[in-house]
């Protein structure tokens, strides 16, 4: 069909030229981004989900965070405990010591003296606190365990507020007398079993904690490779469908050329 001023061909090829160049800049998008998902209609659902699952994925980013921040709070806890342990096995020491009938009234004094500075000691560190909070506090606290808010509670660790702790540091408990010593031991020997049991118990929570360090890392690690599957590209498949719009713009643009100049054939039969 000869004609001038509709030029079909030129049209379907102009046609496919501009949808191979959207193809193509799609592609160099893809490629350049590593995201396969460029626009919500390229994979309504599949953006949809991935976007939920970035989010779970935050959250469990702040759950981790306030993990390792309450493991940090418990060894924190177990440092000063250990510490309090060791002050304790000396006042037991000193109760012994005192206890000694060959001991003088002066002798008893002096191991008097070194006794009531640990005891000092300890109550001192019963204020201690981790980042503004209390590390001794009568007071549990709970931990977020999953990125859906789910806490366990951490028992409280009291020293002033334990009698256990608070008969052994009361300022009426000395070794002034072979009597008071006596007493002042058994005292002693109750913190240093109370103190086992805290540190144990600490060493527990401090187990769970981990437990669920790693839990939440690898649910983590498992959420990164569903969006992985869902939104990012395959740069090889990519590369290959890119090579091949590359090759359909240049022939497009070509072949566009070419429907251009189909009416310049109709002047040929003007001529004759």
């Amino acid at each position: 069909m000869s004609v001038i001023n509709t030029n079909t061909v030129a049209e379907q090829t102009s046609n496919n030229l501009r949808s191979s160049s959207s193809a193509l800049s799609k592609s160099l998008t893809r490629l350049s981004s590593g995201l396969k998902i460029i626009n919500p209609s390229d994979d309504a659902a599949g953006l949809a989900v991935s976007s939920r699952l970035e989010s779970q994925i935050r959250r469990l980013d702040a759950a981790l965070n306030n993990v390792v921040n309450a493991v940090s709070f418990t060894q924190t806890q177990d440092g000063f405990l250990k510490t309090i342990d060791k002050a304790l096995r000396r006042m037991g020491e000193l109760a012994m010591l005192s206890q000694d009938t060959t001991k003088s009234t002066s002798d008893r004094t002096l191991y008097n003296q070194e006794f009531a500075q640990l005891q000092a000691y300890i109550s001192a560190t019963a204020s201690k606190d981790f980042n503004s909070v209390s590390l001794f506090s009568a007071s549990a606290f709970s931990v977020t365990i999953d990125s859906t808010g789910n806490t366990f509670d951490i028992a409280g660790t009291p020293i002033i507020e334990n009698t256990t702790y608070a008969s052994a540091i009361a300022s009426v408990v000395s070794l002034t007398t072979s009597t008071a010593a006596a007493n002042a031991l058994k005292a002693v020997e109750a913190a240093i079993n109370q103190i086992a049991l805290d540190r144990a118990r600490l060493g527990a929570v401090q187990s769970r904690l981990n437990f669920t360090n790693d839990q939440l890392t690898t649910t983590k690690e498992n959420l990164s490779l569903a969006i992985s599957r869902i939104s990012d590209v395959d740069v090889a498949q990519e590369a290959t469908q890119y090579a091949r719009y590359q090759i359909l713009v240049q022939s497009g643009t070509t072949m566009l050329a070419q429907a251009n100049a189909l009416p310049r054939t109709v002047l040929e039969l003007l001529r004759t």
